[in-house]
């Protein structure tokens, strides 16, 4: 049976009371887009013969019916109780047979047979996309090994999610793959996207992780199975509009845009309109919530229609994600456009990692030789990935306010029309750009302002303080999280002289490894200092040391999943069999930020310490 933490929620958090066959379902993407025209309702897929629900070309549909294949002999490795607080699960649910045969893909908890083949109902399914990958078009890809179960809405929160499993099997998208996923990339998974949660940057999440016993996979080496239960609350990509366009199916593509702005950003209405002129950068979220209309500002070229507010709100949404990845040392890894959400969550992990010492050409995919999707890329990637889902919407934004027309919808511009619809469309995309780079270096000085213990913004911040610190991380070869934390743990009387100051710098070091006290490094990060230690008595006066820490303390954590730890906790569970270890780690992943867990003082100092020699900036592969 699962390990799972039954600590109290923490306070202001509302008790989970649900089990799963109380736990409200609803198939919104299921019952609102296009199936597969080979299994059109759920009856005719789970009738079907497994062999035909196999890799196959799927034309004019978003999505194929198909459930998962049967687990021999699972065993359900550990829950995350976070997860299932958000869903609203009571906690005594995962010790069920019955939510151990659910996530292992041995029962379809939704179906009826009498009810469903009579009123179509809830069925699982696998999504159909495409995908830029490496910058080149991959064609159809899809859901090659994610099978989603039921969508369910929180009833206390309001938010709905859509429940998937990954490592369930073929499906029309597996192409010659299995549709299974190895435990390692399984388990590092569970962990990143419970961590990524616990720090505030948007991801998607994980619910469950089982280990099914009876499965080899064959990758770089034979491996066990596993499966993610995992839940988002959508899990469309930018692939997910590349492909209808590559195909040239506009109704398909209309069809989505449509269900995208309605029911996962929950209405027109709550898209927003562009800045106005002279809208800041720092105040845009909070002054811009949005239009109920379509609105036409100056030249006919710069006219804009719902499908642009709808475009507005990815860009941004993706702008403030690669902000917190920047301002958190995360890399994806493989930042393809069906890798990135229109939800701008963290998405789909391969080869992720967190930087180590500050190093921003590393890359943590060993298959990225021109490093694509290094650290320093990451934010020129997203909006490359962006500017194909311009190119994706671009008819529907660039016809402007003749978008409902019915010669529009049922043909398309006209050649009378297109030279303006490119130009207004073009207009859009860099219109749009711009607010991309505003939104991103307003979010990204936002994180790095708190993170360097200040509570205002000044020009020079980014340059004394933000650029220069980045600076000396990187020609020392300095840890990039434990440079935040110590420096939370620094008090300005310990900084008064230019001695002190020198002294200080020697914590920026590992053990054992501070240089000489009149080293240029040391008096480099002393000048440093002496600025930072000016901006702290300039935002918080005298006498505030142990506040202005604790502040700065809940912003820096303390652990981080990083490479090295991932791989020795995949080698303790997969090879030498220890239970306890996955559920231990999760209490530091959960509460990334406090001191200590209760748990053991040695193991938790190793974790949170120094990286062991030859273990820091490592890579791996795509495959899991």
């Amino acid at each position: 049976m699962a390990h799972l933490d039954t600590s109290a929620a923490p306070n202001g958090t509302p008790t989970a009371s649900h089990t799963l066959q109380s736990l409200p379902k609803s198939n919104n993407f299921t019952g609102k887009l296009p199936a597969d025209p080979a299994f059109p309702t759920p009856s005719t897929s789970h009738s079907a013969p497994r062999q035909t629900l196999g890799p196959r070309m799927v034309k004019e549909a978003l999505y194929t019916y198909v459930p998962p294949e049967p687990t021999a002999d699972p065993e359900l490795l550990c829950v995350s109780p976070r997860a299932l607080r958000d869903i609203g699960l009571k906690e005594a649910e995962a010790q069920t047979e019955e939510f151990k045969a659910v996530f292992a893909g041995n029962k379809i908890l939704t179906w009826d047979e009498q009810y469903n083949s009579e009123k179509g109902g809830i069925y699982p399914w696998a999504q159909c996309y495409g995908g830029y990958q490496f910058g080149q078009w991959a064609g159809q890809l899809g859901d090659g090994r994610a099978i989603s179960l039921f969508e369910t809405t929180n009833p206390q929160t309001g938010t709905r999610y859509e429940i998937q499993l990954k490592g369930a099997g073929r499906t029309p998208y597996s192409r010659f793959a299995d549709g299974k996923a190895v435990l390692r990339s399984s388990i590092r998974e569970f962990v990143v996207s419970e961590y990524l949660n616990a720090i505030g940057i948007p991801t998607t999440r994980a619910l469950a992780l089982t280990l099914c016993k009876g499965t080899r996979i064959m990758r770089e080496r034979i491996e066990p199975g596993a499966i993610v239960a995992r839940f988002a609350q959508s899990w469309i990509r930018f692939g997910t509009f590349d492909l209808p366009r590559m195909r040239g199916d506009r109704k398909l593509l209309r069809q989505l845009a449509d269900y995208t702005a309605e029911h996962v950003y929950n209405g027109w209405e709550k898209l927003p309109s562009k800045l106005p002129p002279g809208d800041t950068k720092e105040t845009y979220f909070q002054t811009n919530t949005g239009v109920a209309k379509d609105t036409v500002e100056g030249s006919a070229l710069e006219e804009e229609n719902r499908y642009t507010r709808l475009y507005r709100a990815i860009v941004r949404a993706n702008a403030l994600t690669v902000a917190k990845w920047q301002a958190y040392g995360f890399m994806n890894g493989v930042l393809n456009t069906d890798n990135t959400s229109i939800l701008g969550l963290s998405i789909d992990f391969g080869p992720f990692a967190f930087l180590d010492s500050f190093d921003p050409t590393y890359t943590p995919n060993h298959d990225d030789h021109m490093l694509r999707y290094s650290y320093r890329n990451q934010p020129t990637i997203i909006w490359w990935n962006l500017v194909r889902l311009g190119e994706a919407l671009g008819e529907l934004m660039g016809a402007g306010s003749t978008v409902d027309t019915e010669t529009f919808v049922e043909k398309g511009v006209t050649e009378e029309q297109a030279d303006e619809l490119v130009k207004r469309a073009e207009g859009i995309i860099e219109r749009c750009g711009e607010e991309y780079k505003a939104v991103f270096l307003a979010e990204y000085k936002r994180l790095m302002t708190a993170r360097v213990g200040l509570k205002t913004q000044k020009e020079s911040d980014f340059n004394e303080l933000f650029s220069e610190l980045l600076d000396f991380l990187e020609a020392y070869e300095l840890d990039f999280h434990h440079a935040f934390r110590r420096l939370s743990r620094f008090a300005l009387s310990e900084l008064k002289t230019e001695e002190s100051r020198k002294d200080m710098a020697g914590r920026f070091f590992k053990a054992n490894e501070a240089p000489r006290q009149e080293a240029e490094s040391r008096e480099r990060i002393a000048k440093w200092l002496d600025k930072w230690a000016a901006r702290v008595k300039e935002d918080w006066g005298e006498g505030k040391d142990e506040e202005r820490q604790a502040a700065m303390l809940a912003v820096n954590p303390n652990f981080v999943p990083r490479s090295w730890i991932l791989d020795e906790l995949i080698e303790r569970v997969e090879k030498k069999s220890e239970r306890d270890i996955l559920p231990q780690i999760m209490k530091l992943n959960l509460d990334p930020f406090q001191e200590s867990w209760a748990w053991n003082e040695n193991e938790e100092e190793r974790f949170c310490g120094d990286v062991p020699k030859y273990k820091g900036m490592m890579q791996c592969s795509c495959s899991s």
